[in-house]
């Protein structure tokens, strides 16, 4: 799972020593494992929200961890076109490459450790699929895909696109150098991420070596999930123990601690979290499949748009980057 890393942890400035006397750390609320599924054209996913209130994951609406998977040549999947409205992606690539193309010129090529954080807003038609050479050659793909709500007044706002690279995520470590925190959005011990968002909230992939233990100080008004990409360890002020596929999601408090298990398997030799959080919105959610707002009748319009092509049509052509070979800031 290579995302960003890098030689020596020991260079990357260090997150604070928690004060044990005034920490709280959080307890663990809820501990669900994802059903595995399939998604778009038929690649495999884990759907780490499933069986979880709304009211627990506000303001996020869904997570897919897609993969990990080893293509044979001739077997990457991506999606067909299809709209969004009123909400955002945010797709992470650990692993192998994927590009992004919209009904409005936007898009790219993302691969190990970018980010694509998309704006749905008003609303597009969208398209994700692996470049021709990667669907000739075959190759791993692991990444996660999460939705994030959007605020009432921000719902209809203008398409845009954040290109995050993996090496402009704030990279830091925990005092004894255990863990590797890739900070994509919000803020982590004074670190801040590139992610720009309508509603504070913070993003990041932890990876932990096998024994060390992270506390990690965490805003005591945002919600807290913890998401298992890879190994085995346990989370929480009570210790439960977590595996590959499984969400916790904590209680109230000022800090997160999480610590990975001595012997780990052989595929997965680290534990490897992504973990979010955020300032709940705690507006009414109505969501149908792609769209997603706060009313029965602003859904019945959103489908309405989309049927007239008020959404956008296909383009005519794809546009080069659909090769893989697009621009890289």
């Amino acid at each position: 799972m290579p995302a960003i890393t890098v030689d020596n942890v020991l260079v990357l400035p260090r997150l604070p020593k928690l004060d044990e006397s005034t920490t709280v750390i959080r307890p663990v609320r809820r501990l669900t494992t994802a059903p595995s599924g399939f998604e778009g054209e038929g690649f495999p996913v884990r759907r780490a929200f499933a069986g979880v209130p709304t009211t627990e994951l506000d303001p996020f609406l869904h997570l897919d961890q897609m993969g990990e998977v080893e293509y044979a040549p001739g077997e990457p999947k991506g999606t067909s076109w299809h709209p969004h409205r009123g909400f955002e992606t945010v797709t992470y690539i650990i692993d192998g490459i994927f590009d992004h193309q919209d009904s409005h010129g936007g898009g790219g090529t993302i691969t190990n450790g970018d980010t694509q954080w998309m704006t749905a807003g008003s609303g597009l038609l969208h398209i994700e699929a692996p470049p021709e050479h990667l669907v000739v050659s075959g190759g791993l793909f692991h990444g996660t895909q999460l939705w994030v709500n959007l605020p009432r007044v921000a719902k209809m706002s203008p398409p845009k696109y954040q290109d995050i690279r993996g090496n402009q995520a704030a990279l830091v470590t925990t005092p004894d150098g255990g863990a590797l925190v890739r900070v994509i959005a919000g803020e982590i011990g004074g670190h801040q991420g590139p992610g720009s968002t309508y509603t504070p909230i913070t993003v990041a992939h932890v990876t932990v070596e096998p024994g060390a233990q992270v506390d990690l100080p965490w805003r005591p008004d945002f919600n807290a999930l913890v998401y298992v990409l890879g190994g085995r360890g346990t989370v929480g002020a009570n210790g439960r123990g977590v595996r590959t596929g499984q969400l916790a999601v904590h209680g109230p408090g000022d800090a997160l601690r999480f610590k990975a298990n001595a012997r780990q398997d052989s595929r997965t030799p680290t534990l490897d979290l992504y973990i979010m959080g955020g300032q709940p919105i705690r507006e009414p959610v109505a969501q149908y499949g792609p769209f997603v707002m706060n009313s029965r009748d602003e859904l019945i319009q959103a489908f309405e748009d989309y049927q007239a092509g008020r959404l956008g049509v296909v383009p005519a052509e794809r546009v080069p980057h659909t090769g893989g070979q697009g621009d890289r800031p």
